[in-house]
Parts: C-alpha cells; sequence; structure tokens
C-alpha cells in the first residue's frame, strides 16, 4: 500500500509540472497554431534562473521558507522574454508547419547555449532547501510538504486557467480567435496583440513549471530535450490544443513515469510511449482532440 501511494504521489506531482509545460504549448497552438518545440527551453531557463533567484534572495537575508514565493515570482519574471521571442516568430505565422519546427528548434539550440554561458555545463541545484517545509504523513506514507505545495499550486492555475477562458470576456477573445482569425479580426479584435498575449502567458507556464521543480531536482542541460519528449506525449494522448486534454495526459504521463521508475526505470520511456502509441491507434486525435476533417 505504501508503494502505491508512493507512486500516486510522486506522479501526480510530476503531471503538475508537466501539466503547466503542456497547458503552454497547448494555449499557443491553440491559438496561434504554432507547435512550440522551444517549450523546454522555457522549463529550463526558468529552473536555472529560480536557483540564482533564491541565491540572491538568500544573500540579501530572505528566510528560508521563502524561496518559494521567490520561485514563482521569478518564473512570472521571465514572461518577459515572451513578447521578443514572439515578434520573431511572426516571420513564420503564415508560413508552412516545417518553418515554425525548424525556428522554435533553432530557439532550442540557441537557449541551451545560453544556459550554457550563464550558468556553465555543470547541473545546479538548490539542495535540500524543500526540507524547510517539512513533510505530511499520512500513515505510514510521509510525502514532502514542498510537493502537495506544487500540487495545489498547479491546480490552483489550472482552475483559474479554465475560468479565464471560459467566463473573461478576453478569454472568449482568444478562444473565437483560435477558431477563426480573419473573422475575429474582422470584428474589431487585436490579433496582434492576442498572438503576444497568448504567447507570453504559454511562456510564462513553461518558467514557472521549471522553477518550481528545481527543488526537487537538479537544473541540467538535459532538461530542454527530456521535457518536450513528455510534453508531446501528453499533446498527443490529450489532443492538441485541447487544454483538459493537457491535464489527463499529463496525469496519465505522470503516474506511468511514477510507476516505471519504481518498478523498472529502463521502461521509462518507453512505457510512456507505448500509450501514446495505443492512443495514436485508436484515436489519432487524442483523448480530447478534435479530428480532422
Amino acid at each position: 500500500m505504501t508503494s502505491f501511494f508512493d507512486i500516486v504521489l510522486g506522479g501526480v506531482f510530476h503531471a503538475s509540472v508537466l501539466f503547466l509545460v503542456a497547458a503552454g504549448l497547448q494555449l499557443v497552438f491553440g491559438v496561434q497554431r504554432i507547435v512550440n518545440l522551444a517549450c523546454g527551453s522555457f522549463y529550463a531557463l526558468g529552473a536555472y534562473f529560480g536557483i540564482s533567484a533564491v541565491g540572491w534572495a538568500m544573500q540579501w537575508g530572505a528566510p528560508a521558507w521563502a524561496f518559494l514565493p521567490v520561485l514563482l515570482l521569478s518564473g512570472v519574471a521571465l514572461a518577459a522574454i515572451g513578447p521578443f521571442i514572439e515578434l520573431i516568430l511572426r516571420a513564420v505565422y503564415r508560413r508552412d508547419e516545417a518553418f515554425q519546427l525548424l525556428l522554435t528548434f533553432a530557439f532550442v539550440l540557441m537557449f541551451q547555449d545560453v544556459l550554457r554561458f550563464f550558468w556553465g555545463a555543470n547541473p545546479q541545484q538548490l539542495g535540500n532547501l524543500s526540507a524547510t517545509y517539512g513533510n505530511v504523513s499520512i500513515g505510514d506514507v510521509s510525502f514532502p510538504t514542498y510537493n502537495v505545495l506544487v500540487m495545489v499550486a498547479s491546480l490552483v492555475i489550472a482552475i483559474g486557467l479554465g475560468l479565464f477562458l471560459q467566463r473573461t470576456r478576453y478569454g472568449r477573445i482568444l478562444r473565437a480567435t483560435a477558431e477563426n482569425r480573419e473573422m475575429a479580426a474582422a470584428l474589431g479584435a487585436n490579433v496582434r496583440w492576442i498572438y503576444t498575449s497568448v504567447f507570453t502567458l504559454g511562456t510564462m507556464l513553461g518558467t514557472v513549471g521549471g522553477a518550481l521543480v528545481v527543488p526537487t531536482s537538479a537544473a541540467s542541460l538535459d532538461m530542454p530535450v527530456e521535457l518536450v519528449v513528455e510534453a508531446f506525449a501528453v499533446v498527443v494522448i490529450g489532443g492538441l490544443g485541447s487544454m483538459r486534454g493537457a491535464l489527463v495526459g499529463a496525469l496519465v504521463v505522470g503516474l506511468t513515469r511514477a510507476a516505471a521508475i519504481r518498478y523498472y526505470a529502463e521502461l521509462e520511456v518507453l512505457a510512456i510511449y507505448l500509450i501514446v502509441i495505443v492512443v495514436l491507434v485508436a484515436r489519432p486525435a487524442g483523448l480530447f482532440g478534435k479530428p480532422v476533417e
């Protein structure tokens, strides 16, 4: 029973972070129709910058328990790079998908050099700082309180994002633009501003996800590629462009990964992509995606 709860809690924690990145990927594709391979780079950038931000905060005398707000703020602050990257992406909005993929992959390579230049090639970590919050115990199961806080934060973000898209005027404009850009522009929507704001929001979700994960794992130059592999598995399982699919897909990938690591770590990626293959065969559009007509 203890092993079962360890898998579930570990899987849901990983899914919580993975959902943030996948949600940003889904949001950008849903509105802008661009598959953003650079989402993994935003995740890694958030992780490295979060470590530096916590280091600076501690030097300025911040208490140890304040590292979680510092990580959140550092991830949010990094969203400032979103408008500049979106400005470059405008060159390929109406080009073939291959150009879009090549350009976003170029960002992956460039950001890798940026990370190496500022933080070096060696992995960075926060040590055991997450232990500051202690553990939550349920019977024989003990789980880090920090992980619980991250899961709660991710849930709050998911609910807030859903309410924003469904209940606010701006959210309705975003959904209208995603359905028909030309019609939305004809009705007075500022499509250029919408694209900039959506890409910035997607960037922020990725950087916040990276910042939140570093107390539990080291930041390394391999993070972008590893994250993209899992994020696209989430997208395929849930359905491209579906926020609900991002949530369900993240849970499937997170729990599968946790179970594989527990019982046979060498099959971690294989187990995830076996599920991807099954979904592609049974429902090519994903669990919540719209079939292409």
